[in-house]
């Protein structure tokens, strides 16, 4: 194994560059900022979570009940909104006495 000295100051110059190309590395290589652009629900999921059919859907979104996106031809849901409906029409069970 051999061994290579060098001053104080070189060796700081070094880890300083290294460090910014350190820095650089990981802003190239870091995964584009999820936005929330990825958990979006798509006409067919959001029939599938909610059991409806796309009609219903249909009528949903007509009367402001579920908020949407559209794209060209494609509707998208938040899924945040789509649990606000079913929380809003949650009914608890109510135990009968007997």
């Amino acid at each position: 194994m051999e061994i290579i000295c060098v001053d104080k100051q070189t060796f700081e110059e070094l880890r300083v560059r290294f460090c910014d190309f350190e820095e650089r590395m990981t802003r190239v290589c870091r995964p584009a900022e999820d936005l929330g652009l990825k958990n979006w629900l798509d006409n067919q999921e959001v029939c599938d979570v909610l059991r409806i059919n796309k009609k219903t859907l249909q009528v949903y979104r007509n009367k402001g009940i579920l908020p949407f996106s559209r794209i060209k031809n494609k509707l998208f849901y938040k899924p945040e909104d789509v649990q606000r409906l079913l929380d809003l029409n949650y009914h608890p069970l109510i135990k009968s006495r007997l």
